[in-house]
């Protein structure tokens, strides 16, 4: 299928709500749905600058497609789907794609709540940050001090955070308030490659490199009360956000499941727009396998979170003593596929949500939301960047009637990694970050480069799109104080 023009995307662009834009499907014969974006119309005129939108054009043409293809406000160019995705297939009749959860299978965001108030601990900011670092092992393919054998690995890949709980990593209440319980049921571990398991068997509780990272921030505004005090937040209160995935492991699934797929194309009759499209029925037996693979790749990166939560618990009481108490608020993906049930067109359908680089955002009274927080919906963690804000939100009606119980997961890039680091030089940085009371340790000078705040979108302006457009809710925004980044 020829692929159509880019300048045309912008003309072909229709507000439909005071927050959400579409581009109907009779842009293009190959569509099935429309192409629907979430944002004010200066955004768009960033959006465009890059493929992200032909992208979400290109995944409206793609078998059993629901409802519409959806991209957040802090959509950008990926690898297929665009980061800022969102797509339900039909079940039965549908496909599922790698690219649209992406290579960092499960790279998602923990929230730790400590019973710490900013006015007393804050002079200990730049030795919590050296101490974290200490701590938490991070950097390109670095490994942890968890050493797995591959039945070990076999059981967190099948068992999830509640397997590295039993070898001490946290307690079962930590579980508790886990997305899915940090274990997907259908996981397996025999659908994981040698490679991917050889890769990532000592990774656990590390963060990697790239925009992942382990923030320490205060509660700086509240907007919900009510919704704060459910979730355990407080004004001035210390809180530690967390963002890693699957690392190697998952990456290495992504891999050989690409691989695999664009191999069976001719196979299922699948003619593709994009190549890196590639993607199999979902009742396929290379469709099916993918999903237990991709289960297995989750299921380590929940796994990782909570080793990485054990090593911060580890950090805060290497400074402030073993009576600090830091319980786990809550942990939500952002590159998954989900099974979930949802009305389109009238009709209740069972369908595979890819969300890459998007988060669920269940709302009030969801049988998915856990029980400690279904009278407000379910929490949502937006990072922004390590110089300006990360918010918490909770999921709000709209998400169900829009964006199939999906939102935003950060600020989104607007400048790309090279040039970034034509743009900035690491050490000024670090001096800035710090004349503002942030204070930063990374394992490398280009990575901190390339993460800097300059490179990202305007996370006060993505989150204010998906509040107004109904789909989240404010509750707090958190001002980070000490960064660590890979």
């Amino acid at each position: 299928m020829p692929e159509v023009a880019t300048g045309s995307i912008k003309a072909a662009l229709r507000r439909i709500e005071p927050y959400l834009w579409e581009i109907p499907s009779s842009f293009d014969p190959a569509m099935r749905v429309p192409a629907r974006v979430f944002a004010t119309a200066r955004m768009l005129e960033e959006i465009i600058q890059d493929r992200a939108l032909l992208q979400l054009v290109n995944v409206a043409t793609l078998p059993g497609i629901q409802g519409a293809a959806i991209a957040m406000p802090d959509v950008h160019e990926g690898y297929g789907f665009p980061i800022g995705g969102v797509a339900a297939m039909d079940y039965e009749t549908g496909v599922v794609s790698p690219g649209g959860i992406g290579y960092d299978i499960n790279c998602g965001v923990r929230l730790l709540l400590t019973d710490l108030h900013d006015a007393e601990v804050n002079k200990w900011y730049p030795q919590l940050a050296k101490e974290l670092f200490r701590k938490v092992p991070s950097g390109m393919g670095k490994g942890g001090k968890l050493k797995l054998s591959i039945k070990e690995l076999d059981a967190v890949l099948n068992g999830g955070a509640p397997a590295v709980v039993k070898m001490g990593f946290g307690t079962e209440t930590d579980i508790q308030y886990l997305e899915s319980f940090g274990c997907i049921d259908f996981a397996d571990a025999g659908a994981v490659s040698a490679r991917a398991k050889e890769r990532g068997k000592n990774q656990l509780g590390t963060i990697g490199s790239g925009n992942h990272f382990v923030e320490v921030d205060r509660v700086e505004v509240i907007y919900d009360h009510a919704a704060a005090k459910a979730l355990g937040l407080f004004h001035g209160q210390v809180v530690v956000l967390i963002h890693t995935g699957s690392r190697g492991l998952g990456h290495q699934v992504a891999t050989d499941y690409i691989k695999t797929m664009l191999h069976s194309l001719d196979r299922y009759g699948i003619r593709l727009r994009d190549r890196e499209l590639a993607c199999a029925p979902i009742q396929s037996e290379e469709g099916q396998r993918y999903l237990r693979a991709m289960a297995a790749a989750a299921n380590f990166a929940w796994a990782n979170r909570q080793v990485v939560t054990a090593e911060v618990r580890e950090a805060f009481r290497a400074l402030f003593g073993s009576d600090v108490k830091i319980r786990i608020c809550y942990d939500v993906a952002h590159n998954i596929a989900k099974v979930e049930e949802h009305d389109v067109e009238g009709e209740r359908k069972k369908v595979v949500v890819h969300r890459k680089g998007a988060t669920r955002a269940f709302p009030p009274g969801h049988p998915e939301v856990i029980e400690q927080y279904r009278s407000v919906g379910q929490p949502i963690l937006i990072p922004g960047s390590m110089g300006t804000a990360s918010y918490v939100l909770v999921g709000a009606p709209g998400s169900m009637k829009r964006s199939f119980g999906s939102t935003c997961h950060g600020a989104g890039r607007k400048m790309s990694r090279r040039k970034a680091l034509k743009t900035v030089r690491a050490a000024e940085l670090l001096k800035e970050l710090e004349s503002e009371g942030i204070y930063a340790q990374a394992g490398s000078m280009r990575g901190l480069a390339e993460e800097a705040p300059i490179a990202y979108k305007d996370v006060h302006s993505v989150v204010d799109v998906v509040d107004r457009a109904g789909i989240a809710r404010k509750v707090a925004q958190l001002r980070p104080v000490a960064v660590i980044k890979g």
